[in-house]
């Protein structure tokens, strides 16, 4: 079994890579370099993934500093990094948060996976202590599986498909799509077809 963890080196993404690691995966860790003024964590992605022993590491440059919006990618004046802020008395989201980080990294994570055979993605995320971030609440994540499950060739795949297209419900690979959809809390659109 493959998964795909994003390793980003910090506590949640190993903590998740090493319990996908102790379940059977086979990982391949991707990191991505977004232009982060903490760019200490690439070494510390590296690091983990040589502990981990993953069958691959691979490394994109997806330079989201043009973008704007967060202080972990500007040093413009005002992107302060906030600092002694009682997180759980705050109810906006920190400068912190990079635009739309999360959906980018969880899509070429999803890329990645369709090109190398991989049906699980593991991404380590806390929504317990997430500061705030829209893209580490467990609906996000929900919501991203259910793109998945429609946007990629395993989402659309089955062993008897039906004359229209359809899924025929039935075979292996029909029941596990159902399962993703029943898990996701989501209809599956083919079904209907």
């Amino acid at each position: 079994m493959r998964a795909i963890v994003l390793l980003s080196g910090g506590l949640d993404s190993y903590t998740a890579a090493a319990i996908a690691r102790s379940d059977g995966f086979e990982l391949y860790a991707l990191t991505v370099g977004y232009g982060q003024r903490h760019a200490r964590e690439l070494d510390s992605a590296r690091l983990v993934a040589r502990h981990l022993g993953v069958a691959r590491h691979l490394e994109l440059a997806v330079d989201l500093r043009s973008i704007g919006g967060s202080s972990l990618t500007s040093d413009a004046p005002g992107f302060d990094v906030p600092r002694d802020r009682d997180v759980a008395a705050a109810a906006d989201i920190p400068s912190t948060y990079v635009p739309a980080r999360n959906t980018i990294f969880l899509s070429l994570a999803l890329a990645w996976a369709e090109a190398v055979g991989a049906h699980d993605i593991v991404m380590g995320v806390n929504a317990l202590d997430y500061s705030g971030y829209p893209d580490c609440r467990p609906e996000f994540i929900r919501a991203f599986e259910a793109v998945a499950s429609l946007g990629t060739r395993a989402g659309v795949s089955c062993y008897d498909p039906r004359p229209s297209g359809a899924p025929c419900g039935r075979c292996d690979s029909c029941l596990l799509r159902a399962k993703g959809f029943a898990e996701a809390g989501a209809a599956d659109p083919l079904v209907l077809r």
